[in-house]
């Protein structure tokens, strides 16, 4: 017995919804065009090489580091083992962003 597989775009769909994104229409309008979720649209455009995520900046305009990131720099900074980075992560991201801060300064 063999099995077909479905498949959920078709080639005309994967390369309209392509075109639409390169275009700068949004996932939400390729969706309803498509008849299909704002997710599957997003997992399809990723699978075709083309789909870019948000980029999150902070309320000053700077990219979002992570508080783990932050402690690593920090040891790195600071000639500590890099094992000290989970427990300085703990602290409050403002603490670690002025200890980084004034570690560069010097």
């Amino acid at each position: 017995m063999a099995t077909t597989k479905t498949v959920n775009y078709t080639a005309e769909q994967a390369s309209q919804a392509v075109s639409m994104y390169q275009a700068g229409d949004t996932v939400e309008n390729i969706a309803k065009l498509l008849a299909k979720s704002t997710r599957s649209v997003i997992a399809k455009l990723s699978r075709e090489g083309v789909y870019k995520a948000k980029e999150y900046k902070t309320k000053a305009g700077e990219p979002v580091t992570a508080k783990d990131e932050l402690a690593e720099k920090i040891c790195a900074k600071a000639n500590l083992p890099l094992d000290m980075a989970e427990s300085i992560a703990k602290a409050n991201k403002q603490a670690l962003v002025g200890i980084l801060s004034a570690l560069n300064r010097t």
